[in-house]
């Protein structure tokens, strides 16, 4: 249980990088109010909270009408994922398009796009919360492990995202950029064995 704690932990803390989202809503919500802060911090939390609860119960039926194996899921979300960590590591982190940038700097509401959807909760996590899943129904109460660190996860992005202003004060642009590249190489590290996982199942 405590593995699979740890993994799941390591996973989705690496996956959401909240560390790496403070300059991005400081960039999106640092000229509002810090109430109307605290308020989009928790509004995003809570809906990528609902999404990923949705898509792990739920995911692998989907996975099943579409005729898609968890092994193929493996594969997909570690080459996924290690795309996600080159851009970590080279400091070329985004998980949002130009437009869609452009689009959330006009919208009133920024909560649930971008911050929900995709910078919290993007293709890797999903595919994440499915493989921890499917990892976890050897281990007792797995499924309640697996829920709850990535709850864990999200309150740790609401308390970073609330206090984003004096977050990105302390560490600096070079401390976000370390923090950013060395939960990339673990991301990496990790993509490779969901690759390797999903080739042996495979075979």
């Amino acid at each position: 249980m405590l593995e699979l704690f740890l993994k799941s932990f390591l996973t989705l803390f690496v996956v959401m990088d909240p560390v790496g989202l403070v300059p991005v809503f400081v960039a999106l919500a640092g000229d509002r109010p810090h109430r109307t802060q605290v308020l989009i911090a928790r509004k995003a939390v809570l809906v990528a909270g609902g999404l990923l609860t949705f898509f792990y119960f739920f995911g692998r039926e989907l996975l099943g009408h579409l005729g898609i194996s968890l092994e193929a899921l493996r594969i997909a979300g570690g080459v996924l994922l290690f795309r996600i960590a080159t851009e970590m590591v080279f400091a070329h982190h985004e998980r949002e398009t130009e437009e869609e940038r452009d689009e959330a700097l006009g919208r009133a509401d920024i909560s649930v796009f971008p911050l929900a959807i995709p910078l919290l909760v993007g293709p890797g996590a999903l595919a994440s919360v499915l493989v921890l899943g499917a990892e976890a129904k050897g281990v007792p109460y797995g499924f309640a492990v697996v829920l709850l660190t990535a709850y864990l996860v999200l309150f740790l992005a609401y308390l970073l995202l609330r206090g984003a202003t004096a977050v990105r004060r302390v560490l600096g642009r070079t401390g976000v950029n370390v923090v950013t590249r060395v939960l990339g190489l673990l991301l990496a590290a990790l993509a490779v064995q969901y690759v390797a996982d999903g080739v042996k199942g495979l075979l």
